[in-house]
């Protein structure tokens, strides 16, 4: 469906502009003398599927989100109609890219989109999960209900990614302090020393003899290894977005020592049920329902092994079966799943499942920073020490260099 720019003349004779939604140039028209205006000027605009430059840079933050489902839900709930619910949500958002893009949902709607169709147009604000519990909601009639569960999923997972942020956050400050101290003193401090030992003639400890070499070699080509350092960040960076890079990362996260990879696969397991048990109670099909948890996971070695869950499922065989038989899956999640689904209470043991995990992810973070913390400090005073310590021992020998 084409975005056509308007100006035209309303019943009362004044003149008034804005944005329209239809299939071709006719229907916009057509739109247009439904609602009482004669087109003046009717244009088409470029695609707005998130993919065009004035949106490329835009985004809109997981609390505006949340915010506007609590808010629809209310409003549904109070027994308004969707149009009337998005008229009041443009106006009340104080995002103002967000304004047009519900702007753009009340256009859709009024021009005959299901609301599920509406928010699919934009794929960059609103995922595929929220999709298909609107479509889920839409077609059960549960719509207040779904965008509630919306709301409180965004409100979970912004709280996992806040807990994650919060605890690499130290950890970098560190690791970025130490490599500018180390720069610093390889670039300016060692060169000091090194015209004085230049002076005082006599041959360097091996020690001394490495440092000198390393800050000779970053003052003199600095150049070159700078940019090669940021080139390799932004290879390594743009390699993880491929599928052969995504593939490898996630499985190289898991295996991180010190703990981390545990963390990661916990991270992985709360957001894993909780997706699941909204969109189970949000009525969504189960095979639907696994392929959009596999694709929100996060992970994709947590992809794989749901697509294969759900290619068992579709042959006939219980959920809790090939999780059960796939290693990644901690034992707790798959008794808890074959429970749900021996008593019909599949959505509560998952939803449980995802509050212990979540639970777990604080706790292994706050023992996770406690270990880091100190190890980091170890870290800092070590690469100091080197270098500190590489131009003092020449001056024990500096006496007799004298003499």
């Amino acid at each position: 469906m084409a975005a056509y720019a308007y100006s035209a003349i309303n019943a009362d004779g004044f003149s008034t502009a804005g944005e329209i939604h239809a299939p071709d140039f006719d229907a916009a028209r057509e739109q247009l003398r439904v609602r009482g205006l004669l087109a003046e000027r009717l244009e088409e605009l470029p695609a707005s599927g998130e993919v065009g430059a004035r949106t490329a840079f835009k985004k809109v933050k997981p609390k505006t989100l949340q915010i506007f489902s609590r808010q629809f839900a209310t409003m549904i709930e109070a027994g308004l109609n969707v149009v009337s619910s998005l008229v009041i949500l443009e106006e009340q958002t104080d995002d103002e890219y967000f304004a047009s893009v519900v702007k753009e949902l009340r256009a859709d709607v009024e021009g005959g989109l299901l609301l599920s169709q509406a928010l699919g147009r934009h794929p960059k604000i609103f995922t595929r999960l929220y999709v298909s519990m609107v479509e889920a909601g839409e077609a059960a009639g549960i719509l207040d209900q779904v965008l509630d569960r919306v709301a409180f999923q965004i409100e979970k997972d912004t709280q996992i990614k806040r807990r994650v942020k919060g605890a690499m956050m130290y950890p970098t400050m560190v690791l970025i302090f130490a490599t500018l101290v180390l720069v610093g003193l390889l670039m300016f401090l060692v060169p000091v020393f090194v015209n004085i030992f230049a002076q005082l003639g006599g041959k360097l400890p091996t020690l001394t003899q490495y440092v000198v070499s390393i800050s000779n070699v970053l003052r003199s080509d600095w150049y070159i290894i700078f940019p090669l350092f940021f080139a390799t960040i932004w290879g390594v960076r743009r390699f993880k977005r491929t599928e052969q890079g995504r593939q490898l990362w996630d499985r190289l996260k898991l295996k991180i020592p010190m703990k981390i990879g545990d963390v990661v696969l916990k991270v992985t397991m709360a957001r894993f049920s909780r997706t699941l048990s909204t969109l189970v109670a949000a009525g969504v099909d189960i095979i639907k329902a696994l392929e959009i948890t596999g694709q929100t996971a996060g992970n994709w070695v947590i992809e794989d092994a749901l697509a294969g869950v759900r290619s068992k499922v579709h042959q006939g065989v219980p959920i809790a079966q090939p999780l059960i038989e796939n290693d990644i899956f901690p034992p707790m999640v798959s008794q808890m799943v074959k429970i749900g689904e021996e008593t019909g209470e599949l959505e509560k043991m998952l939803s449980k499942i995802a509050d212990f995990y979540e639970d777990e992810v604080d706790a292994a973070i706050a023992t996770l920073t406690s270990i880091i913390e100190p190890l980091m400090m170890i870290m800092v005073g070590a690469m100091v020490g080197v270098i500190v310590i590489s131009m003092y021992l020449p001056m024990f020998k500096m006496l007799s260099l004298v003499k």
